[in-house]
């Protein structure tokens, strides 16, 4: 039995020895995949990102400061031109402009005031004028009544300039009273607003901005950047497709509509901003949006077409010998010096004697 046994040992020893070289000299059966050729439309295009945003996008702001005492219009509020969208506390506006209309009043009543005394003045000269051709008065007191016209005229005139000057500040008020109330310089929908009632603006050195006002955004545009490699191919007018990650199996179409030629540096990395015109019927799109963008930049209706993993496949010896086909002559291998050969420089080939 203990020699049954070692036998027994000694075939399943063999054998598993004799499998394991028969795996690492054989390995896996080849497999080749096929495709067929076909004929029919090819596009090149330049691959890019973007961002979606509208075509017209104004900023209203606040030309003066003050509390917000009302906001009429919301995030996607659809608005027109002209409607209120925001007011502003006008208590101290209203005060600056009743102070401005007392100035005004004051500086008219002074204005009549030295009219009267001009008049006055212009009476005292012509008798002064008459009596000093009576040799009844010194022509010193004439003089003075010549000066203390002139005096009063300049005073006059000084008054009327206070008249305008403080009609120029009632007006002032007035404006700034009516900035009070913001209204929309267009018609659009509202995308951002950035305050609330009762925040405090203020509009001394920059105009805050209160809202961003979309004008249509059934129109909209995708500023791409395209590498500088590629910037040269595009042009005015080329197809795009893109999709965006909210509609992951829907494509969009639009067409290139400018190519800006300021230059986009970032990390060394030179890119331009290609403006594309989208159609948004359906408001699917919204601002902001990154777009994977395609520009069909040619295209050919009937052409041959070939898997692009064919152009790169590269057989090797074993796989025509795998396939029982002939070896191509430029697949062989050749010969190498010292492999013995004759005519290869080795030890049984020819040697060139000096």
């Amino acid at each position: 039995m203990k020699k049954v046994l070692l036998v027994v040992a000694l075939l399943g020893l063999v054998g598993a020895g004799a499998g394991a070289y028969y795996l690492r000299h054989t390995g896996p059966g080849l497999q080749v995949n096929t495709a067929a050729v076909t004929a029919g439309p090819v596009v090149d295009t330049v691959a890019a990102t973007g961002a979606l945003q509208a075509v017209t996008t104004v900023q209203v702001g606040s030309q003066v400061s003050g509390n917000i005492r009302a906001l009429k219009a919301d995030f996607n509020s659809i608005v027109r031109r002209g409607q209120v969208i925001a007011e502003l506390d006008p208590s101290l506006f209203e005060a600056q402009l009743q102070q401005a209309k007392a100035n005004l009043l004051k500086s008219q009543s002074d204005v009549e005031r030295l009219r009267v005394t001009v008049e006055d003045s212009t009476r005292k000269l012509r008798r002064a004028e008459q009596l000093f051709a009576r040799h009844l008065i010194a022509e010193s007191d004439l003089e003075a009544a010549q000066v203390e016209l002139k005096a009063n005229q300049a005073q006059l005139q000084s008054s009327q300039a206070q008249v305008e000057q403080a009609r120029a500040s009632l007006t002032q008020s007035q404006v700034d009273l009516n900035h009070t109330i913001i209204s929309a310089p267009i018609d659009g929908i509202v995308i951002s607003r950035n305050v609330d009632v009762g925040q405090t603006v203020a509009a001394s050195f920059q105009s805050p901005t209160l809202f961003v006002i979309a004008a249509d955004l059934t129109k909209m545009q995708v500023n791409a950047n395209i590498d500088e490699a590629d910037i040269g191919r595009i042009r005015p007018g080329q197809r795009v497709r893109f999709r965006v990650d909210a509609y992951p199996a829907e494509e969009f179409i639009g067409t290139v509509s400018q190519i800006r030629l300021q230059p986009v540096v970032v990390q060394n990395v030179t890119t331009y901003a290609t403006v594309i015109d989208v159609p948004n019927p359906q408001l699917k799109l919204k601002p902001g949006m990154t777009a994977n963008v395609n520009v069909e930049v040619a295209s050919r209706d009937h052409a041959v077409r070939v898997p692009n993993t064919a152009l790169r496949f590269r057989p090797t010896v074993d796989m025509f010998a795998a396939l029982n086909q002939a070896v191509p002559p430029e697949l062989e291998p050749r010969a190498r010096p010292g492999d013995g050969r004759p005519g290869a420089g080795g030890p049984g080939g020819r040697r060139m004697g000096a």
